[in-house]
């Protein structure tokens, strides 16, 4: 009896006691408790408190009790799923006989309504590959040709289908084509779940009207697969438990409070925090997406050991990706350009367009370092920069004057911020994806120097 055929028998009871399947932590505790460790080590794997995993433990064997029919417990289990696997094997040897219908040299024949375990399993493992998939995509903005972004989409995908990741957050400055990769993502592993829909935060919806649109899609869509049964409206948590969903919230910034430092929620949407501390802790199939220039305040700025909460900031494109969006603008050899523009796409696209218009021959007249700011990027940078508090604005424009990067102790000896004002003002820009660190020295992208200087 080895585990996997352990973990399948237990995901037959439990989906035919709940009608969900196994969720990651159950599925911790029963890999665990095979393996003979203690809550202690599960819990520690599992990146959970040890008493949330015992509580989960204690109600999954009550589930296996009920179904088994013998009171399981963890210093059990093994035995009791090895009575159960000889159970199977026995009632199912004893059916084939009695039926005659075994034939070792022919096709066997196997009756439509044999009433045993066995094909109370199969059909269970038949239903999820049956399942309905429902998908709103309505939201989800079609960007026309996508860019090479391998590594990044593998990356997420192990992130969301490997490790199950419940809540991820997708950053990085205006125009580096966050949602460009989302949604090519969403497109390549939709047919992954079962719900999938796609919201766009532009108008700031608050939880309530989030959930309830949620509640409707996944209501409605119930109402697809059964529609002679009258379903009751549940709350959203259940949905995203009973179910495997890839939900994404584009522009999630507009959440956040303007002239404040990153991830300050706005009056009235301070639920979002406990509801997206909900969607890490709580045991649930479902994925969480954010996109925007900012994140909540409580995701983790740099790698972390918790699976459940990832963040990935985008940088720019390589040179051969550079290089094809220039091709599309008949600019060639323009390397030099990739660089100045940190093979950001939308910065590209805009300075290329600009060029093109002009014919082309505008670089021949400029010195080499020169950055073209078109009036369409200047819109873009001026949306994300007047987010900003007016210490980061202070910081920006220190930052701005130093061409070749400073240091956190130059920077603090300059004396105009206080120095607590001027960490935080650190922290916020970095998480905004507005300045760059290269060892101990801190620098600007040069757009954002030209376009701060420019004001200056």
């Amino acid at each position: 009896m080895n585990l996997k055929e352990v973990l399948k028998m237990a995901d037959d009871l439990v989906f035919a006691k709940t009608g969900q399947h196994l969720d990651d932590l159950q599925e911790a505790i029963l890999r665990g408790t095979m393996q003979g460790e203690k809550y202690t080590k599960i819990a520690e794997e599992s990146h959970c408190n040890e008493s949330y995993v015992r509580d989960v433990g204690s109600k999954l064997w009550q589930i296996l009790s009920e179904e088994l029919g013998e009171d399981i417990h963890k210093s059990n289990f093994r035995s009791a799923m090895k009575r159960y696997q000889v159970s199977n094997s026995s009632n199912f040897a004893q059916d084939v006989v009695a039926i005659g219908n075994f034939n070792l040299c022919a096709e066997a024949r196997h009756p439509p309504d044999i009433p045993n375990s066995y094909t109370h399993n199969q059909e269970t493992a038949n239903s999820k590959q049956t399942k309905a998939s429902h998908h709103d995509l309505s939201e989800m903005p079609d960007l026309g040709a996508f860019y090479d972004r391998t590594l990044e989409l593998d990356t997420l995908k192990t992130w969301i289908l490997q490790q199950r990741s419940r809540l991820i957050a997708l950053t990085g400055i205006c125009g580096i084509g966050k949602t460009a990769l989302a949604a090519q993502l969403v497109q390549q592993i939709k047919d992954e779940f079962e719900y999938v829909i796609w919201c766009s935060l532009d108008a700031s919806p608050t939880l309530a009207e989030f959930e309830a649109k949620l509640i409707d899609f996944f209501s409605q869509s119930e109402k697809q697969d059964s529609p002679a049964t009258n379903q009751k409206l549940l709350p959203l948590i259940k949905y995203l438990q009973k179910h495997r969903c890839l939900v994404v919230l584009d522009n999630i910034h507009n959440l956040f409070i303007r002239g404040e430092l990153a991830g300050k929620y706005k009056l009235g949407y301070e639920e979002y925090r406990s509801f997206f501390k909900q969607i890490e802790t709580l045991s649930h199939q479902t994925c969480l997406m954010l996109i925007g220039w900012e994140q909540p305040r409580e995701f983790p700025q740099v790698k972390s050991q918790n699976n459940f909460i990832r963040t990935l900031q985008l940088k720019g494109l390589d040179i051969a990706a550079g290089r094809e969006i220039l091709r599309e603008y008949g600019l060639e050899e323009c390397e030099a350009l990739i660089h100045r523009y940190q093979g950001n796409p939308l910065w590209l696209k805009s300075v290329a367009n600009l060029m093109q218009e002009l014919g082309g021959c505008v670089t021949e007249l400029l010195p080499n370092d020169t950055i073209l700011l078109p009036e369409d990027l200047k819109d873009v940078l001026e949306q994300q920069l007047s987010r900003l508090s007016e210490i980061e604005k202070q910081f920006l424009s220190l930052l701005a004057k130093e061409s070749d990067g400073v240091t956190l102790a130059k920077l603090l000896e300059n004396g105009s911020i206080p120095p607590s004002d001027l960490l935080n003002a650190l922290q916020s820009l970095s998480r905004r994806c507005l300045i760059e660190q290269q060892g101990s020295f801190y620098t600007l992208p040069p757009v954002l120097r030209q376009y701060i200087n420019g004001f200056n």
